[in-house]
Parts: structure tokens; sequence; C-alpha cells
């Protein structure tokens, strides 16, 4: 995220330079990617105003303006098609400077002389508009210091934010850490409640309450947005990255920046009976950045009776966008579940701003006073009638408050170093935590809506580590007693099974714990998977039980890459559920393969059959036979949900089953989209890792002869 550093300091201004305050923040754990100035070198330009002008006498396109701004009235030849009385433009004098080292001098253009230039914004590097002159607002001070006027003597900062700290992708959010390094009060700009002018709503209905929880909504009417943007926010946008796009994009835009809530405006007109809050059903939607995608059923959308209106949380649709000739609008202001919009944005190829922050979360109190904030900048740039707030929620949908007992010995014990507790608890306090209960050596606190990533004891203790410093944390190595531990020779090592299968023609695979709930179910629906709390994507959402839900993913991916022939293994670990645990779950190392396509690799000369079930059957055995111990495993007809009734098997040592293995059952293959049929095995590691060592013999005294 970029940000203006003047921007932040409205809010919280600590008594550091810029780079100490970049440091500042890069240590609490707010990475900076970088700084740059907020403007490109200038000099010599100032506030001009045209007070005449005249067509050139030798070129149709050229016009001769008189310009006050400077010492005196000047003479400035100009082409620019909006040059003409009464605008107030940034004019460069003789003499000034202007980006890329271009100096202003005197001029003979057609024979007509001209002392300075009038600029566009492209020219000053301050924007991409090329269109004509920038025009300034008209209480712009004339003869004033661009420079000064626009408070382009600004820093750039951006931050690199890691995927749980989505509260500080606002400048509310990072001025509320500076406050808290710096001990400061953080001022923030009122987002006091709007004056109702008007009685008009529309009808919302959530459809789908576990993805969007809350939707709040306003119309206005009567707006006039062939006013413009007031510069203070351009600016503002622009050392963000954002180009003004016009009062109502603009305002969406400035508050998302400012509160970290996104929003979107709706052309009243173009809504068809009132707002649903839905999933797709496989229709189409012509976006804002006039491409068209298919919207799937696993896509939450915001609809109204009749068609689909916007991705929800990623994009609008440009059906019901706010255009020159709109006067009524909706503002939408919602919350939506970190869940339904992890993944859709890539899926669609649309990562936008809104994404970005939605799908790391956002504070789940903030949707009122976000568009709070939004009516009164819209009313005070483009006039019109505001309507009282809607508001439709599932209040048990919404994020809960966690309790978390912070315990003193173990901020103690895991920092290095005792800190009063009267000091821990100043720096959660000002952190936004509230103290529910202090204890003779605890205290439990609740987190504040917008630390969703607070949810148990270590993430207080990094917390008060980030505050208190971790330059201030002790350095030294703790001391502690190495015990040596028995490797008997009888317990093999995974690193025997790797190379027997790798020596087989296997390539080893990596892939991740956390895995689809969908193939989940269909390679092991007998166990419930541990569900994770806060999943990368809704795809990555449960822990596996068994390896085979990577395998399959790896093999699908390459088969669809024209990849024939696949011969993979993983070992891993697998996660259960376990009352016995303390932590809910247990985990054992297990071993699996997998095969498809052809039996030997391709060549002039190799043969095109392909792999069955004695294939793998080979492989695995072939393991086996390194623990000396073959004759204690045998093979046992078996059905799996997972796998083909009639090819599948159970594995099993001295009687104990210890695995599985047969073909991929057909329901699966074909979910997967798999083209030719796949052969599985999977084994306890442990159950196979024991093996017979070898007894000495003498050699016979009498050998055969």
């Amino acid at each position: 995220m970029k940000f203006s550093e003047s921007w932040l300091r409205q809010s919280a201004n600590p008594v550091l330079s810029t780079e100490e305050l970049v440091a500042q923040v890069t240590m609490a754990g707010l990475e900076v990617d970088g700084v740059e100035d907020a403007a490109p070198s200038l000099s010599g330009v100032v506030v001009g105003e045209i007070v005449d002008v005249i067509q050139h006498p030798d070129a149709d396109k050229l016009r001769v303006c008189h310009v006050v701004g400077g010492d005196e009235k000047v003479q400035v030849v100009c082409g620019a098609p909006n040059a003409r009385v009464g605008i107030k433009v940034p004019f460069a004098t003789v003499g000034a400077v202007l980006p890329g080292n271009f100096k202003i001098k005197k001029a003979k253009l057609r024979g007509v002389e001209s002392f300075g230039m009038l600029c566009a914004q492209d020219e000053l590097g301050l924007g991409d508009d090329a269109s004509g002159l920038w025009e300034l607002p008209s209480e712009a001070s004339v003869g004033a210091d661009l420079v000064k006027y626009l408070d382009l003597d600004d820093a750039i900062i951006e931050v690199d934010l890691t995927p749980n700290r989505g509260d500080c992708l606002s400048i509310r959010g990072m001025a509320r850490e500076v406050g808290v390094l710096n001990k400061l009060d953080v001022c923030n700009e009122p987002c006091a409640p709007v004056a109702e002018t008007i009685a008009d709503v529309i009808p919302v209905r959530i459809d789908f309450p576990n993805g969007c929880a809350r939707y709040v909504g306003r119309i206005m009417r009567d707006l006039d947005l062939s006013q413009s943007t007031p510069q203070w926010m351009q600016e503002r946008l622009r050392r963000s990255g954002i180009r003004s796009l016009g009062p109502a994009v603009d305002v969406t835009n400035y508050v998302l920046l400012e509160l970290g809530q996104p929003m979107h405006a709706f052309d009243l007109t173009k809504i068809d009976g009132g707002i649903v809050v839905r999933m797709g059903k496989d229709e189409s939607l012509s976006l804002l950045d006039d491409t068209e995608v298919e919207v799937s059923q696993d896509t939450l959308v915001i609809a109204d009776h009749k068609k689909v209106l916007a991705l929800a949380g990623i994009m609008g649709g440009a059906d019901s966008a706010v255009g020159d000739e709109t006067t009524d609008i909706l503002f939408e202001s919602a919350w939506f579940n970190p869940l339904a919009i992890a993944g859709k944005a890539r899926h669609y190829g649309k990562h936008t701003d809104s994404s970005h922050r939605f799908e790391r979360g956002v504070d789940s109190d903030l949707q009122i006073a976000a568009i709070e904030r939004a009516t009164a900048l819209m009313l005070e740039i483009c006039g019109g009638s505001a309507g009282p707030l809607i508001v439709e929620e599932s209040i048990p949908d919404l994020p809960q408050l966690q309790e978390i007992t912070l315990r003193d010995a173990r901020v103690a014990q895991q920092l290095g170093v005792i800190i009063a507790p009267d000091d821990v608890d100043g720096m959660l306090t000002r952190l936004g935590l509230t103290l529910v209960k202090r204890g003779v050596d605890s205290a439990t606190w609740t987190s504040p809506s917008w630390r969703f990533d607070l949810t148990i004891e270590q993430d207080l203790i990094e917390e008060v580590a980030r505050i208190y410093g971790y330059n201030n944390l002790p350095t030294s190595t703790p001391t502690m007693a190495l015990d040596l531990q028995p490797n008997p020779e009888s317990i093999e090592e995974a690193s025997l099974f790797r190379s027997q299968l790798i020596s087989r023609g296997y390539q080893e695979v990596i892939t991740y714990s956390f895995v689809d709930p969908d193939l989940q179910n269909m390679v092991d629906p007998d166990v419930k998977p541990v569900r994770l709390a806060n999943p990368i994507s809704s795809d990555m959402a449960v822990m596996r039980t068994n390896l085979w839900s990577g395998l399959l993913s790896t093999a699908s991916y390459n088969l669809n890459r024209q990849q024939t022939r696949i011969r993979i293994f993983e070992v891993g670990q697998c996660f259960l559920p376990s009352e016995k645990e303390e932590l809910g779950l247990s985990q054992s190392t297990v071993l699996a393969g997998l095969i498809c396509g052809s039996r030997t690799p391709s060549g002039w000369t190799a043969s095109k059959e392909k792999v069955d079930f004695y294939d793998i059957k080979g492989d695995l055995e072939s393991v086996l036979a390194h623990t000396n111990l073959s004759e204690e495993f045998t093979f046992e007809a078996c059905e799996h949900p997972a796998l083909h009734p009639g090819q599948s098997a159970k594995i099993l040592r001295k009687g104990a089953q210890i695995g599985w293995i047969g073909q991929l059952h057909p329901k699966v293959q074909a979910h997967m989209d798999m083209s030719l049929p796949v052969y599985l095995f999977q084994v306890s590691s442990d159950k196979i890792s024991e093996v017979r060592l070898p007894k000495y013999e003498d050699v016979s005294k009498f050998p055969e002869v």
C-alpha cells in the first residue's frame, strides 16, 4: 500500500524524521518497501490566472494568453484547447525547471513572443492528463508557489504488509500503529451521522449470510456529478497510486484509503426491484474494466431482482456503473467473509484494492462509519440529498470477540525479559484491546474488531514484543543441554524408502498440508478433518487426513499439461482429530505413491502398455522387501470409498492394517477430470520402518563340491 506521509502525520505526527519513521514501522513488523518524493523536482512554477485570450495571428491552433502570477502580467502562447479567461493554471515562469531538467526560456512561436509556459498535469509529472491545461481550484491564490500550494514537499511511503495485517491497509490503521509505537493520541476524521433529508430506501435481502453478514446502503439523490473532485482529494489519491475518475468513484476510493473499508456506488436507476446478495447462477457479467466474465455458482455476487450487478468484494458491473448523467446513486458498504472472497479475484484475474482488503479481512464494525463519511464528502462536493441508512445483517455470522488469557510468566519465558505487567497492560490497551480482568499472574483480554488475527496467547506475546521493540530483547543464546537420542539399527529411516522408489522411476513431491474440503471428503469420507480457523483460501480450508488429495492434485495438474507418464510419491504428515491430544489432533508420518500412464518411458522401442494394479503393488513390495520381513506383509481384497471396488486392497502387517492400495475410483477420477486410470498406495511409515537385521553366520567348514 502507498500513502502520503503528510496525510499520515495529520492523524499521528511523531517527532521523527521520515527515515526514522520508516525504520520504526519496519522494526514493528510493517515492512517499508520504498520511499519516494511526492513529486518530481520543480522550481519556478506558480499559480497563474489567464486574464485575456486572443487568437494567434498566424496559427489556428494557438492562442495568445495574458497571464498574471509572476512579477507582472506576461504574454504566453498556448495551444491547449481549454485556455480561456478566468481559469487558474500552473504557470512555469521564465527560468523555471520542469521534470527532466527542462528549462523554460523566452521563446518566439510563429512570430509571437512567449514568456513562460502554461502546464498540463503530465508536463509537471503530477498525473497522466495531457488533454489540456490543468485547471486549479478557483480559490487558489494567484502567484503562490505550486509546490507549496499542493504541499508537494512530501514523501510517498510504500509498505508491504503480511496477510494477517489487513487492519493496516488504511491511513487510520497506519496512524493507529504509529500512535501506539510513540504513545501518541491519534486524531481521526469524524464520521458523524449525516442528516436524512429524504426517506427513500431500497429493499435488501441477504441469501448467503455466511458470505455477507452485513450490508449497509444509502440512497442519494439530485447529485451534480459534473463537479470536480477537490484538488486535495485528487492529490491524496494520486500519491496513493489511484487516478481521479470523478466524484463518486473518488469518494469511495478515498474512504477505502482513509478507513480501510471498500465501497461501491451503483446508478440507482439501473437497479431493478432491490438488492440481493446471493451466489452466482452461471451467468455473464460485464465488468467496469470492459471485460466479460462467466460467474460461477461458487462466487458471491451483488444482484437485483433480474440480473447480477457486481462480483462481491471484487469489482462492479458496467451496466450499473455511475456515469456522467447519473443523479441518483446507491452507496454500498458491506462486510464480506474473507473465505467467500479468497481466491475469487485470482480465479477471475481481477485483483483489486477491494479484493486485496476483503481477502485479508475488514473491520466488521466499520461499515456504517464508512458510509457516513462517504455521504458527508459527496454532499460537500456534489450537493444533493441523503436518505436513511439501509442495514441488513446477520449478527451470528459476524466475527465474535474472543477472550484471550495472557500469563505474565509466559511473556517473560517467551521474550527472555521481564516486563512489568502494568507496562504490558499499557501496550495492549493502546493497541485497542479491552482488559476483561486482571489476576495476580495473568490478565484476560478481548481483541478489537479490527484485529481479527489476535486469537491465542502467543499472538498477544508477539504484539508485546513488537511494541517493546525487537532491538530491546536480549540476543544471548540460552544455554541448553544437548541430549543424545538413541538411533536403533532395527528402525529404518524414510530415506531408504525414498531411495528405493526413486530407483524405480518415481519422483518425490511435497504438497500442502491444507487441502480442499470437497476433495478431502472424496478420498477419505469416513474421517471428519480438522478445519482451519483462518485458511489461506476456501480450497485450502482443512488439514489432510491422508496424502492422496495432494498427489491427485499434482497428477491432475501434470496430466492437463500433456504429461502422460506420472510416477510420484510423498512422505509427509497426516492429521486426524483426537480428543486425547492437547491440540485436538494427532499426526503421523505416511508414505504414499501414485502412478498412471505408460509402463515404460517413451522411446522408439518402448512398449505402449499402460500401468495396472500389479505395477504399483510390485513397486510397494520392493520397498517392503528392504525390511527383510516380507513374509509379515499381506494384501487382502477390501473396498475403500476412494478406490475402485474391484481393484482395491488393504495392506496388513502381522494381520494389522497399515495402509491401502488400488485403482482410483472412477467417480473421483471423473471429478478430477483425469484422462487416465490412476493407481495409488498409502502406508504408515512407522509401521514399515522396523527391519530385521542380518545375522552373522560362519562360513561352512565343509563347502559343497
